[in-house]
């Protein structure tokens, strides 16, 4: 059998390999059941054990307040571009306007859907600077009656993270979090909704996570689909229509891995020193560029570029050749991108780390 590969890709990403092997030993049969999770009626008592615990986990993790429902959706951190304006512009007199903080391609893919529902304000943007920063807050230009403000708290492809939680007043704050969410300590409550798709920090591709206060249900707007109305969501428990089984099991897996491991501050420890130990060689060298500030550069997402980029093909194979895979950049940006999300174990990055000075070494 080939041996298990340091995976960097940026999503569907790595999943820890305690919660694979468990997936793998309770696949055909799930606690005595009898039964696969992937057969299982959603409204039996199993998986309605299996939903309950994973939402009771994540509230734990996160520090949910009970002011705030989890939601466990369909359609990836795309559709809640849509979700979210369907189900947010009726608090406002129509038509209402969302305020944007534009710091890189996700950003300006929120951007593009929420124009189908409202108006939009570019409050801020690092787009001049081909969003290499986190435009700062004193910087913003605020709607005083925005429907919400919307941030993307780590851009995957430009390796952009907000290190910081911004006041907004009174005007909701909406956080797309899904290649961050889990990877350090925050106060939920400075937030109205958080969403994130789960394939990059929580399991694989399928399920969404929607966090969303109390107060923030009860207005969607006459042309949200029922199975998107956030409400009918919640007084269903995430079960409106068939929920994605086999995905909220294994969320649920990895959050009970994330307790073992010592929860959100235990994680957040470690990622600051995966981190760092890509930085500080990047910061010692010419031979590899980074181009994000040092307050604004992603603990989640390295991206870097050889001075070289005639080398780029040699790296990517060479890479490869040492169980090193998935590090080729997005195809928008070019170079290459390390994602060290929670499951990439930190001899994971020690050895790209490795790698990198080697190849330096090799053809610097």
């Amino acid at each position: 059998m080939k041996q298990r590969v340091y995976n960097f890709s940026p999503g569907p990403a790595a999943i820890p390999q305690e919660v694979l092997q468990q997936a793998k030993d309770e696949m055909t049969d799930w606690r005595g059941s009898g039964l696969s999770v992937m057969e299982m009626s959603h409204r039996g008592k199993e998986f309605t054990e299996i939903l309950a615990t994973a939402k009771a986990d994540l509230r734990e993790l996160m520090a949910i307040p009970e002011n705030y429902q989890i939601l466990f959706m369909q359609g990836g951190a795309i559709a809640e571009n849509a979700i979210v304006p369907m189900n947010l512009i009726g608090r406002k007199p129509q038509p209402a306007t969302i305020d944007f903080v534009n710091t890189g391609h996700w950003s300006v893919k929120s951007i593009e859907e929420a124009h189908k529902y409202a108006n939009v304000n570019i409050a801020a943007s690092s787009e001049a600077a081909n969003f290499t920063y986190v435009p700062a807050r004193d910087t913003w230009n605020l709607t005083p009656d925005a429907a919400y403000v919307h941030i993307c708290t780590n851009e995957t492809i430009g390796g952009v993270e907000f290190d910081f939680t911004p006041d907004v007043g009174d005007v909701p704050l909406v956080a797309d979090m899904s290649s961050n969410i889990l990877s350090r300590e925050l106060d939920v409550s400075q937030f109205a909704v958080i969403y994130a798709g789960a394939q990059k920090n929580i399991g694989p591709a399928g399920v969404t996570i929607v966090v969303v206060r109390d107060d923030m249900l009860g207005h969607a707007a006459p042309i949200c689909p029922s199975a998107f109305d956030w409400k009918l969501v919640a007084e269903h428990d995430s079960m409106f229509n068939t929920p994605p089984t086999f995905p909220i099991y294994i969320a649920g897996l990895t959050f009970q891995w994330m307790k073992r491991q010592g929860g959100v501050a235990a994680m957040e420890k470690v990622n600051v020193e995966k981190a760092r130990l890509v930085y500080d060689y990047l910061d010692t060298t010419d031979f590899y560029i980074n181009k994000v500030p040092a307050a604004n550069r992603s603990r989640m997402n390295v991206p870097f570029f050889l001075k070289d980029e005639s080398l780029n093909e040699k790296f990517i194979a060479e890479a490869d050749a040492h169980g090193l895979v998935q590090l080729k950049g997005h195809s928008s940006v070019g170079g290459m991108r390390a994602s060290i999300y929670n499951a990439m174990p930190i001899e994971g990055v020690r050895a790209l780390v490795a790698f990198m000075k080697e190849f330096e070494r090799k053809y610097g």
